[in-house]
């Protein structure tokens, strides 16, 4: 592993806002009517009728097990003897039942031949009372092995033919739309529940509005928009919005997402969004919200990959429903997707989706909103600052917000605290930009020292230059990838970003692989991830921004279309001799930004000793500190161990305002302790 830092690259310029995305909620199918749990399972009817056969059967299947049974032989000696009382012979079976003479002996059971001897029967005859009994057959017990039969064979066919009506049902039932309803009893999430979007939710409010009380807008003409569609970024909220549609309307709310109408059935989809329509329109006024529409809007006649017959006839299908012959009255379509570049143009134009409302990254004030939500039943310390939390999160949506407060608040149960505190704050946004913190790792002191050197001179860049974002924290413990980490904190919200900030940017993102080279007199590893950054940020300085004067104001960003990925059909549209200008311009930039912090921490190198020491024997120093170090480095601030703000607030202005230190301590580079290259 090699030392790196991750730096924040200035985003592009915001493209030109494109109308809206979103996505849907879920809703929920009709209860159950009451009573309807109340029917025996088909198993209790089952066990109930195995123990009411074996109740009547085993009885009559049980023998008696009160006789003692003897043989035949031992039979007529009791009877020669004297001993037998009573016999009755069964002329069935042969079988010979009876009792003793002797009463404590009881009865007996024996078995003899169908037919009994003369000699033997005069013997039985004359010492006891013989009987003999023909009994009539059980129909019961005999046919009852061949009722059981029976009853399996009749089950298992009646068992076979509902499941085969069952598949049938299915098959004939395939073109039904699969779309859920919000009943407005259940409301759920309301607008109460979206923080920030004033703007998106102002959109939302009118076409509710307009179900709701048609005449008031009927009253001066005004036409029900048809359809709106919300374009964001993923986790900007699109679904939480289209839920508190569902929350607010007192009209029923029908979602579905797209890949619902897709089935391996030709002709499916297209039925499906004609029984969809059917059934808003039996509601009257309706509100139909189809999330992810991208997976069947997409634009016609793309060629390979991009077009597919199910898909056409699916999309060629819901723009007839929209505005076709029978117009949907009162039905209202909401949609949502964050690719909206590969939407049908029939899809998009007035008549279809009027309204197009982008749902971009939360703002600050957004996302300040955001958090007071997340936290609200969370409990929070005082020494949380959400104000700060809000403005280290540029970038960030709601969804990235919602995961953010929820591992501080993890953090916060392994601490074993009963509140989140600021550093648990921290802690889980550390953990979300740049990983989970490794630290297990076995480094060496000399890669310690590197990585503090390398963290130094970004931390030093970034708090001299005066167009820069301010520094929040250093750290040098390995985070994610990444063997140390420059954190920078921007003091406003930036929508546009400038040259001189940009060239400011990409000084920061030098300095450590340049204070590198001013300590050791070598380069390393450590500095890829800067390098990267900063060639692709040189690049689109000169190739989309038009910052080069050489160049001149042309731009050429990615031309290619949304086809089998987005590098295939990529094409250039100038020639090899731009492409050679275009790499010597942005070779140009970079070098003349190394220059710039090659010569910034030459006349920083004091602070930037004292910063890698702080580094190495903190592992963590915050941005007030780097500052003042960097002052003690200068003459400007005596060392006395403690950051005292006042006077290290009133140096962050003076420090950054390009003033020059009195007398700038330069040193010479030290002997290298890295392994030398080969000649």
């Amino acid at each position: 592993m090699t030392p790196s830092s991750k730096a924040p690259t200035p985003p592009p310029p915001p493209p030109p806002r494109r109308p809206g995305s979103g996505s849907g909620g879920r809703g929920s199918g009709e209860r159950p009517s009451p009573g309807s749990d109340l029917r025996m399972p088909r198993w209790a009817l089952g066990m109930l009728g195995v123990v009411l056969l074996l109740v009547i059967a085993w009885p009559l299947l049980s023998p008696s097990s009160d006789a003692e049974s003897i043989t035949f032989t031992e039979f007529l000696q009791e009877v020669e003897a004297g001993n037998v009382e009573t016999a009755e012979v069964n002329n069935n079976n042969g079988n010979i039942s009876g009792e003793f003479a002797d009463e404590d002996r009881g009865e007996y059971r024996t078995t003899g031949p169908l037919e009994l001897a003369e000699s033997d029967r005069e013997l039985i005859d004359a010492n006891t009372r013989l009987t003999f009994d023909t009994p009539q057959p059980n129909l019961f017990v005999q046919l009852l092995p061949t009722i059981l039969i029976i009853a399996l064979f009749i089950g298992a066919f009646v068992w076979l033919s509902r499941r085969a009506q069952g598949q049938v049902g299915g098959i004939m039932s395939i073109g039904r739309s699969k779309a859920k309803t919000y009943s407005s009893e259940r409301p759920g999430t309301t607008f109460a529940d979206v923080a920030g979007y004033a703007g998106v939710k102002q959109e939302v409010t009118e076409v509710i509005d307009f179900l709701k009380t048609p005449q008031k807008f009927g009253e001066i003409g005004a036409r029900i928009p048809k359809g709106i569609l919300l374009v964001g970024p993923p986790g900007t909220g699109k679904t939480l919005i289209a839920r508190a549609v569902a929350g607010e309307a007192g009209v029923p709310f029908l979602s579905v997402s797209g890949s619902d109408f897709m089935e391996m059935f030709v002709g499916v989809g297209a039925s499906r969004v004609r029984d969809l329509f059917e059934s808003a329109r039996k509601m009257g006024r309706a509100i139909i919200f189809v999330d992810e529409i991208d997976s069947i809007g997409r634009k016609r006649g793309a060629g390979l990959g991009g077009g597919h017959d199910e898909r056409e006839q699916t999309l060629n299908q819901m723009l007839s429903e929209m505005d076709g012959f029978e117009p949907a009255e009162g039905i209202v379509m909401m949609a949502a997707t964050n690719r909206p570049d590969i939407l049908d143009p029939a899809l998009l134009r007035p008549g279809r989706f009027d309204r197009q409302v982008v749902v971009p990254l939360p703002s600050l004030e957004d996302r300040r909103e955001i958090l007071d939500v997340h936290v609200r039943h969370k409990r929070v310390a005082p020494d949380v600052d959400l104000d700060v939390v809000a403005r280290g999160t540029p970038g960030m949506s709601g969804a990235d917000l919602a995961n953010l407060v929820n591992e501080a608040a993890l953090f916060a149960v392994r601490a074993g605290e009963d509140a989140i505190h600021k550093e648990h704050f921290e802690a889980a946004r550390d953990r979300i930009l740049m990983g989970q913190m490794r630290d297990t790792l076995a480094l060496s002191d000399e890669e310690k020292e590197a990585i503090a050197y390398h963290e130094g001179g970004h931390a030093v860049c970034a708090a001299v230059l005066p167009h820069a974002d301010p520094v929040h924290k250093v750290t040098i413990i390995p985070s994610g990838m990444a063997l140390g980490v420059t954190h920078q904190l921007p003091t406003s919200e930036r929508h546009l970003y400038r040259q001189d900030y940009i060239e400011d940017s990409l000084v920061v993102r030098m300095g450590g692989r340049v204070a590198e080279e001013i300590v050791y007199g070598i380069a390393s590893t450590g500095a890829n991830n800067d390098l990267v950054g900063a060639t692709e940020l040189a690049r689109k300085m000169v190739r989309e921004w038009g910052m080069s004067e050489r160049v001149g104001p042309m731009a050429w960003g990615s031309q290619g279309q949304v086809f089998l990925g987005d590098d295939l059909m990529h094409t250039r549209d100038y020639s090899d001799d731009t492409a050679r200008v275009i790499d010597e311009e942005v070779e140009r930039i970079l070098r003349e930004q190394e220059t710039r912090c090659r010569e910034l921490l030459v006349e920083n190198r004091k602070g930037l000793d004292l910063v890698a020491q702080a580094l190495l024997e903190h592992e963590t120093i915050d941005g007030d500190e780097v500052v003042r170090l960097i002052a003690v480095g200068a003459g400007r601030l005596p060392d006395t161990g403690e950051s005292r703000s006042a006077e290290v607030r009133d140096l962050v202005d003076r420090v950054r305002s390009g003033v020059p230190a009195e007398e700038p301590q330069v040193t010479e580079p030290r002997p290298s302790t890295w392994p030398q290259p080969e000649s």
